[in-house]
């Protein structure tokens, strides 16, 4: 189910809990509606809305952290490309064979990322991506190096794409998160359970409907923002690619 189709769903249950709300106060018998009953009702509401705004203030700030963390993984990758290509145009050229291949993974990586494909982007999780940059790295470390300096290049080079692949794996780990489905079921159930009380304490006319339908919808455009960004390579809310894109017009000068 995409991030759009469950958004969609949460906001068909609390929208449609809080139409219930309102078909509800017009079947239960006066008493159920007493102002001690509904300040009993808008007591518990309360402490449901509570667990509510902690749960969803969780989620956003969770979600937010690994929106930031991909996306800083991006910069840090797009900077250690940039060193790694100078780094082996210093030890000279023998490395061109390397650089150009280099150079050509590095742009089929962005061009995957930018497809935005779950497919694609599984790929680049799998086994076979990491055995192919793997290969560079052997081929660097099969470098004859004749001198001192080449000698430290070719160190400073094989550390440098170690940091590449550990931060490219952990930026695609990273981006492949979801929120825990028990929590967030446990929060669409509260917000219906809320929005159901809001219903039920209200007269059904055209301003609380209004009202109660802004707010279903304003609880499930949270739900999506929850999902996009804790999947910041696919979807809607994506992290900026412009870092690893002007990384790769650098390479190979």
């Amino acid at each position: 189910m995409s991030h759009v189709e469950t958004a969609l769903v949460v906001f068909a249950c609390v929208f449609g809990s809080a139409l219930f709300g309102l078909y509800l106060r017009t079947k239960l018998p006066e008493h159920h509606l007493s102002d001690e009953s509904i300040s009993a009702v808008k007591l518990a509401v309360g402490l449901i809305a509570t667990m509510a705004a902690l749960v969803l203030g969780l989620l956003v700030s969770s979600a937010k952290n690994t929106f930031d963390t991909v996306s800083n993984e991006v910069v840090h990758s797009a900077a250690s490309i940039i060193f790694l290509d100078r780094v082996l145009a210093k030890y000279g050229p023998e490395t061109k064979g390397v650089r150009d291949l280099y150079k050509q993974r590095v742009g089929m990586t962005i061009q995957i990322i930018a497809s935005a494909e779950p497919a694609q982007l599984a790929k680049l999780r799998g086994l076979e991506a990491l055995r192919r940059a793997e290969s560079l790295q052997l081929k660097l470390e099969a470098l004859s190096p004749r001198s001192e300096v080449q000698r430290q290049l070719q160190a400073s080079a094989i550390q440098i794409i170690g940091e590449v692949l550990n931060a490219r794996q952990l930026a695609m780990l990273q981006a492949s998160g979801s929120p825990p489905l028990p929590l967030l079921i446990s929060l669409v159930l509260w917000l219906a359970i809320i929005l159901c009380a809001f219903g039920l304490s209200a007269p059904a006319n055209a301003t609380v409907i209004v009202a109660l339908f802004l707010g279903a919808l304003s609880t499930s455009g949270a739900i999506f923002l929850i999902l996009e960004m804790n999947t910041p390579l696919d979807g809607v809310i994506t992290v900026s690619l412009e870092p690893l894109r002007e990384a790769l017009t650098m390479l190979g000068q």
